[in-house]
């Protein structure tokens, strides 16, 4: 799923323990989880199989870690956008192999983009060629120091297994 479109699919409290399983163990089989849950190998494969169809479950590459390829440097770029060609400029983003993530969003800017770099010299090559897009009239880039709290679904998962 490339898009923040909404997921048709309800997750139930089984859901939400089998995916919370699935998070502590990815790589565990349809009948291990099975077992672990006290659940039926074909509930089990049923639910996986309507996850993979209703895209609730991430793409594989949202796990790697852009700093184990080389990209250390992380930033978020506040782009400022010419609304007639909001559609090209994030189809030309996407072009942009260190650009990891792009949000539409309110207020003074148009769209957040996250992007990473191997050194700041990259980072300034990068932002360039951003500004450079036909339909970007300006960007406002902040650099990530640390992340203090990443990407993450476990406690709402918890919260809807009622575990918390």
């Amino acid at each position: 799923m490339t898009s923040q479109e909404p997921v048709a699919a309800a997750v139930d409290a089984t859901d939400a323990r089998l995916l919370l399983e699935l998070a502590a163990t990815p790589r565990a089989t349809g009948v291990e989880l099975a077992a672990r849950l006290g659940l039926s190998r074909n509930t089990v494969q049923a639910r996986l199989a309507r996850w993979e169809a209703a895209g609730v479950l991430a793409g594989f590459d949202r796990r790697v870690d852009p700093r184990a390829l080389g990209y250390p440097l992380a930033a978020f770029v506040a782009v400022t956008v010419d609304q007639h060609r909001l559609a090209e400029v994030v189809a030309e983003l996407a072009e942009v192999p260190e650009v990891t993530e792009v949000c539409g969003i309110t207020g003074p800017t148009d769209l957040t983009v996250r992007v990473v770099a191997r050194d700041a010299d990259d980072l300034y090559r990068i932002t360039g060629a951003i500004l450079k897009i036909p339909g970007v009239v300006r960007t406002n880039m902040s650099l990530v120091m640390q992340q203090l709290v990443g990407p993450r679904t476990a406690p709402l998962l918890e919260r809807i297994a009622g575990l918390r």
